[in-house]
This record gives C-alpha cells, structure tokens and sequence, in this order.
C-alpha cells in the first residue's frame, strides 16, 4: 500500500509537483487581484480562475490524504466564493487574508518534501477567513424572467453564480444579448473556445448554454447569455466570423448574422431526408491529447544528463585509441574509426545540447514569485513600490534557478527594508513617493545576468567602514576603495541594523547570499550611489550540466577550470613574478594580478618547483583577476559536474568533481571563491 505521507514516495513527488503548479496560479491571481482593490468591480474571471485553483487544490490534498492542506483550500474556497457573488466585497483586508492563506498553504505543501514533515498553525489563518465571511451581505431577491425579457428556462438554468453576473451586468447598464452559434461535433470545443475569447473583449459571457439542434445529427448548438459593453452593430463583424446569429433580449433581433452553416452542417444529398457529410469535411474522431507536453521529474533530466556525460567520455576513448593505431601502423582501421569517432561526437553534441533544452526553464517563473514577495513586504512596511521586470523570457537552467530563488528573494527583501524609504521621506528628498525596484535578467555570452536595482537611499559606506572598524572585521580604513567597503557587506556577522527584524537589514545574511550564489558557480557585485540607490549584479552560468573545462596539473594532481572563467593561459618564462607585502603578484599589461599556487590553497603536503615550462591561467572577470600558476595545461574537455554532497559543502574553492574516465577523478575549482579569497588576502 502506497504510503501518501512519505516524502519520498511516489504518488507524494506527483502530489507536489501539481499542487506546486496550482499555487504559483494561486499566488499570480491573487497578485492581479490586487490591482482591483478600491476600484467598483473587481475582475470576474479572475475570482474565478482563484476559486478554482483553490476548489482543485482541495480535492487533490483530499484525494492524497492531506487532511490540513484540504481543510484550508476548503475554507479558502468558501471565502473566495463568496468573493465572486458579491456577498463580501474586495478590501485591503480580504486581500491580506488571501495572501496569508497562500502563504500557509505553500508551507504546508513545502513540508509535504521534507523527511520531517511540519506542523502549521491553521487557526489564525481560519480565524481571519471566518471574520471575512461573517460579514457577507444578506443575498438579494431573485430576477423574474418579466424583468429582463429573458425566458423562464434559460433563467432557470443559471447558476447562482451565473444569477448573480447577471444582475451586475444590468447594475452596470450592460447590453444583455442572447448569441446563438452551432458547431460540428468534432470541432465544437475549439471553434466555441475561440467565439468565447473572442467576445471577451466586448465585454462578459455570463452563461453558456447547450442548445438542441434540430434535424442535424452531427452538430451541437449553444446559446450564449452575453453583457455586451458595445452596441449590437459594433460586434457584427466579430459574431460574423465565427458564424453565429445574434438576438437582442426583450425584443426582435437587433442584427441577424446569416451562419456559414457549409462550413459547420453536412449538406443533404438531393431526394434524401438523411444528412450527408461532404467529401473532404469529415473529421476522424480521435482519442489523442491536444498537448504535447508532460512534466518531467528534474532528477530524470539529470541521470539522462549524466548519460550523455559517460557518453561524452567513451567518445573520447574511441578518439584516443584512433590515435594510438594511426602511430602503430593500422591507418585503415585508425582512419574507420577516426570517422566514426567524428560522427559520434556530432550526434552526442547534438544530443547534449538537445537535453540542456529541456533543462532551460524562462527565468519568469522566479520573477513573478518576486512580485508576490514584493507586494506582501511592501503592504506590511507601508512602502508604495513598483516592480519593474524586464528580460523575464531569458532562459537557465532549472537547477539553477532553484538554487538562486532564495539569495535573490533575501536581496529584494533588502532592497525593500533599508533601500526604498518610506512615502513621506522620498517626498522629503524630491522624489516619487512610490519606489521602484527593477528586476531584470540578459544573456550575456555563456553567462545569465540578474540585476536588482531600486531607487532608494542608497548605501553609506562611511556608516559601513565605521561599523566594520567597531566590530574588528577591518584593522584599517586606509586605502580602501568603494568596492572594497561595499565587498565588506558580504563578510560574515557584518550589520549595519540597528535592531533584528523580520525583514534582514542591508548585510545580514550577505554572506550566505554570497555563498549560495557561489555553490552555483556565479558572482555577486554591489553597486550604489548614496540617495540614489542601489544595484546587485548576479552573474550565473546558463546550465551546470555539462561544461567544457580546460584540465591542469600541478604537484602531480589534475584540476579542471570551467573555461568560461578563463581569461588567458600565459607561459610562465614571460612572466615577470614580484612580491609585493610578502604576497606574489605579476603585471598583466597594466595591471597587478595577484598569483596563486594552488597546492598552498589547498594546504598539500607536496608542492613542486615551477620552471619556465609551466604556465600561469589568468580567471575571474573585469577587474577581478588572478593568475593560478600551474606545471602543465592538459587540454579542453567537456565534464559533467557532479556535488560532493554536504561533507564537502563548506571547502572553499571546489565546485565540485568530474570523471575523466579510466577511472580518474578530478576536482573542479571554484573559480568565484578562490578569486574572492584571493583577492582580499585569505589565500
């Protein structure tokens, strides 16, 4: 018997994956429902599209036996129907109570992933909902068809939700038609689809109707109950190309559109009462999905990525014994087997690069996570603030995605605490009283770049230097740039805060930030103007799957360096090595890079002499470089980057390690810590 409440379990990973789905819709609603607070209406179909999120969350937390989770959607579900008949009305406070519930939901199903499970607190949350219901409006008495010049049987036919759109279309002075439109039965649920959407945008399709369809065996008609916001002329057009007739309520038709019934009815055979199809009309019926999509567990991504990495690395094998029987006399075979080594390597690129696809996800579905975390911490601090996205359609890989959801949350929820002022002192500063925050995402080469820029007070680096000096993290001040004082923010147990809150103050935390932006091979920069804001540049490479690294040796052990943090490989009889405060340095052009041995990083016992055979590899980006000096270059290989797991988690400089094949395994470094380290004398 299947065990529901075991996380690891199966049908668990495919309860989490669809109520996952369902609460980002939840959460996107509710987000657009806000727009709507303290205006007349709020949008109809998108109550709705709440309310059905939270109807379908209930029955598969029931459905898996998660009793909590189906008690709260229940509630949530009540509340938001009530929403959308008008009993309660749309305030700030429905609104919070919304947002709440979605919160507590989402650390109920988050708890369902985890071997501990978890325990929330329902009541608050059911207390709030039962306020809000409490006060719902008595319903008013029912519309009489005389009212309206509408049938009796269509009226009966209405819902009570359905009854009540109809009133508050006749509140509004809506035009009320009735739109009768008849489709084949093989087309009718797309071609009714698109005369739906289409009426949309002229205004509500209260109701929807099934209607007999007298003396056509395969065709289904439908009347639609419409509120129209323009006359009845203004929609011929539209009605016309969807080949439907349209009445005007309580009188005479105001226009008649003739169907294209050629195009939906059979026409009959001459001397025949039974209906004919056309040659060429009919439609095989079909029990295939429309879709083609399915959801696919990311742990399968990775073994399949995992595959063609072992893959990659037979290739290679092939290759090199090609080599071996070109130099030992057998050219023939050395010349067959060298080209089927070349097209292997041309199918597995394609193959890889084919994976990495599915693995690339549009760096929107975080965005909009954002805006929802936005919008709760801005309510609750009393900021009027703007999110401005752009670049949400850039894409990355979904692991990475996962691993930076949370650094870039921590940062936008400083931005907001002790970025943006309040409304009363931008007014103070000459400034719009609502604050913007700017989250942005580009490609820029290999590489995914991930901007958060607001227009707020900015940061002090005097207030930074000052408090870095009380709490012993810096001995001096002196000759300390502007990125050196905003780099301090990132060291460990550094707050400029005055006191703990909820919300991490500007710095604590940065560390962690830092670090987990690392483990996924990227970087962090601050830049900031005082008064005028600030700006936290993420760097990420696009995919970690699968990588091409340039293999060195030093002190009789390989390493491998992703090559898009590889500026140059220089020899190292062209280098000119000084000293400069016991630390060795070269000069690059115009610049002093500081040079680095990596058995000394690393702590080894052994370390070998370096002669004028050996090479310096010049890493990092802009201005912050560092040459590794190492005995050997080995070449480019592409690698597959697998975790040390958590034993390994807190060594610095290693990302991770490869198999190289014949059972040789390498580390891969770190490139954005050792440069860090480096660079600010922990090496």
């Amino acid at each position: 018997m299947t065990d529901y409440h075991d996380p690891l379990s199966k049908a668990a990973k495919d309860f989490l994956a669809e109520a996952e789905e369902i609460l980002d819709q939840l959460s996107g609603d509710i987000l657009s429902l806000g727009d709507s607070v303290g205006k007349e209406e709020c949008d109809p179909d998108t109550v709705n599209s709440i309310f059905r999120s939270a109807h379908s969350l209930k029955g598969l937390a029931g459905m898996f036996g998660f009793g909590e989770i189906a008690e709260l959607s229940h509630h949530l579900e009540s509340l938001l129907d009530y929403l959308r008949l008008g009993k309660i009305e749309l305030s700030e406070y429905t609104l919070v109570v919304l947002f709440d519930a979605v919160e507590v939901l989402g650390s109920l199903v988050r708890s369902v992933s985890s071997e501990a499970g978890g325990q929330a607190d329902l009541a608050p949350v059911l207390d709030r909902i039962t306020a809000c219901i409490s006060g719902a409006s008595v319903a008013s008495a029912a519309l009489s068809p005389a009212d309206l010049g509408v049938s009796a049987k269509i009226l009966q036919s209405l819902t009570e939700y359905e009854e009540h759109r109809l009133k508050e279309n006749i509140a509004r002075g809506k035009i009320l038609c009735l739109i009768h439109a008849s489709y084949s039965l093989d087309t009718f649920d797309r071609e009714l689809g698109e005369l739906i959407d289409l009426l949309k945008g002229s205004g509500e399709v209260i109701s929807t109707l099934p209607s007999a369809e007298e003396g056509f065996e395969n065709s289904i008609g439908f009347d639609i109950l419409f509120g129209a916001s323009q006359e009845p002329h203004e929609l011929y057009s539209l009605l016309d190309q969807k080949g439907a007739s349209y009445l005007r309520l309580g009188g005479s038709p105001a226009v008649q559109v003739v169907p294209a019934e050629e195009k939906l009815v059979p026409p009959k055979q001459e001397g025949s009462g039974e209906t004919a199809v056309a040659e060429g009309d009919a439609v095989p019926l079909t029990a295939r999905s429309m879709s083609h999509s399915m959801r696919v567990d990311i742990s399968k991504l990775d073994d399949l990525m995992n595959i063609v990495g072992e893959l990659i690395l037979f290739h290679g094998t092939v290759a090199s014994i090609s080599e071996k029987m070109r130099g030992q006399g057998f050219s023939g075979l050395a010349v067959e087997l060298g080209k089927t080594a070349k097209g292997m390597e041309r199918k597995l690129n394609e193959l890889q690069k084919r994976v990495m696809d599915v693995r690339m996800v549009p760096i929107g579905q975080l965005f909009e996570k954002m805006s929802r975390i936005v919008r709760k911490i801005s309510r609750e601090q009393d900021k009027l603030i703007e999110l401005k996205l752009s670049g949400s359609d850039t894409e990355l890989d979904k692991m990475i995605v996962e691993d930076i959801a949370d650094p870039l949350m921590h940062i936008i929820r400083n931005s907001i605490d002790h970025g943006i002022e309040t409304p009363g002192e931008r007014r103070a500063a000459g400034k719009d009283e609502r604050g913007a925050i700017r989250l942005s995402s580009y490609q820029k080469g290999s590489h995914v770049v991930i901007e958060v820029e607001d227009d707020g007070r900015g940061i002090d680096p005097d207030k930074i230097v000052r408090k870095a000096l009380e709490l012993g993290l810096i001995e001096s001040d002196a000759g300390l740039s502007q990125k050196d004082v905003l780099d301090i923010l990132f060291l460990p147990g550094f707050s400029t805060a005055a006191e703990v809150s909820d919300i991490s103050g500007r710095g604590v935390g940065m560390d962690v930030v830092k670090n987990n932006i690392a483990a996924a091979s990227g970087t962090v920069e601050i830049e900031s103007r005082l008064g005028e804001g600030s700006r936290v540049i993420i760097t990420l490479p696009i995919t970690l799957a699968i990588i091409k690294a340039l293999l060195v040796e030093t002190s009789g052990r390989s390493y491998g360096i992703p090559i898009t943090s590889v500026r140059e490989t220089l020899s190292l009889e062209d280098v000119e090595i000084c000293t400069v405060e016991r630390k060795e340095v070269m000069q690059l052009r115009e610049s002093t890079l500081p040079l680095l041995r990596l058995e000394k990083f690393f702590n080894c016992a052994t370390c070998d002499e370096l002669s004028e055979n050996s090479y310096v590899v010049v890493v990092g980006e802009k201005n912050r470089r560092v040459g590794i000096m190492v005995n050997d270059l080995l070449g480019q290989q592409d690698i597959v980057i697998k975790s040390l797991g958590d034993t390994f988690k807190g060594v610095r400089g290693v990302a991770g390690a490869a198999d190289l094949g014949n059972q040789r395994t390498i580390l891969i470094l770190d490139v954005s810590g050792i440069v860090s380290e480096t660079t600010k004398g922990g090496a």
